[in-house]
């Protein structure tokens, strides 16, 4: 690794675009145990790309792995084209190790939270972790680097006008911690673009997927299985985990670089989200809309609870209207670029009743 990193430099100096000639893949995967990592880590293999994949827990590993196997790969083909690498984002010493020879990355790993009280936190995570893999993505002089953002890193419209790419978040419109730390990281890989990393970004709607039932959207669907009684009055972008990872690859193997494109297939109410899944699980489906008044004495009563005992609150104020905005975005720029079609609703809600 030396040798080549001396002859890269060598001819670097020179002139000469080395970055062109490389002769294997190697893919650095961050966040291999979450919803987007794991389903990732599997069209990887299914792509019979070798692939070195960072956990933090057995557990997690071990989820990951589960979820793996249903796409009909084998364990001897995990064994095969996955190197599993015990490693933390914020561990810098241990991240440089996880970066030899790697020549691609996928950076998927990230902390989601509504909770207030997780908000240094996920600072730390989305911000500072997402620039710990960009400084040393720019070190190891890696060939193209794909990011998972967030359509909470996109601004408002007015009315029924659809959000693109272009569409600027501004600074009295970041109503959450998250949207405060996805934005953060964003502006952390257009740094990286900057200074000579080949970038590609995708800003994904609201996430559907099997196999990750405590947190995120899988909360949702777990929430639905075990019966709503409300339902928020909103409506805002979906799309499949299986879509998200197919697009991050073919934008890997593209010649696209730096550029961002939303990833929704369509847009949603969440009335129709919650009817259709609460068909499929069987069980009657919520009739009461959520109004803002109801949403307002929860926040009280979660700012008592949270003061008597170790509760972390899910809900602020700021957050609040964002439960009834009518948000749409739209896909056209990665239909047009890669000429891609996304699963209908329906199709994959079906297909995470027959995984789960």
């Amino acid at each position: 690794m030396i040798c080549i990193d001396l002859w890269q430099r060598y001819y670097n100096e020179k002139g000469f675009n080395f970055r062109n000639l490389y002769i294997y893949q190697m893919n650095l995967l961050s966040g291999a145990t979450g919803l987007v990592g794991a389903h990732l880590l599997a069209q990887l293999i299914l792509n019979k790309e070798q692939t070195r994949a960072l956990y933090r827990t057995k557990t997690k590993q071990d989820q990951a792995i589960s979820i793996i196997l249903k796409y009909g790969i084998t364990p001897r083909e995990v064994n095969q084209f996955v190197e599993w690498f015990q490693g933390d984002i914020l561990n810098i010493p241990r991240l440089e190790e996880a970066f030899l020879d790697v020549t691609h990355v996928y950076h998927c790993a990230g902390l989601i939270s509504n909770s207030p009280s997780e908000y240094k936190m996920m600072r730390k995570i989305n911000i500072e972790g997402t620039s710990n893999m960009v400084n040393l993505a720019i070190d190891f002089s890696i060939l193209k680097f794909c990011h998972v953002s967030s359509i909470a890193t996109l601004g408002k419209t007015l009315g029924q006008e659809f959000v693109t790419e272009e569409t600027v978040l501004t600074e009295d419109l970041k109503q959450s911690s998250y949207e405060i730390s996805k934005y953060g990281a964003e502006m952390e890989v257009w740094r990286g673009s900057q200074e000579g990393l080949d970038v590609v970004i995708v800003n994904p709607g609201i996430i559907l997927g099997d196999g990750f039932y405590e947190s995120g959207s899988g909360l949702l669907l777990f929430k639905i299985k075990n019966g709503l009684k409300f339902y928020p009055q909103k409506i805002t972008g979906f799309v499949s985990v299986y879509d998200v990872s197919k697009v991050m690859h073919q934008l890997m193997k593209s010649p696209i670089i730096n550029e961002r494109f939303i990833v929704v297939s369509e847009n949603l109410k969440f009335k129709k989200v919650i009817d259709e899944f609460s068909r499929l699980y069987q069980v009657s489906p919520p009739k009461l809309a959520l109004k803002p008044w109801m949403l307002y004495l929860a926040w009280c009563f979660e700012i008592l609870r949270s003061f008597l005992t170790s509760y972390k609150r899910q809900l602020t104020l700021d957050a609040i209207p964002n439960l009834f905005e009518y948000s749409f975005y739209s896909s056209d720029k990665i239909k047009s670029e890669l000429d891609f079609k996304f699963e209908a609703f329906t199709v994959y809600a079906s297909k995470i009743l027959q995984r789960s």
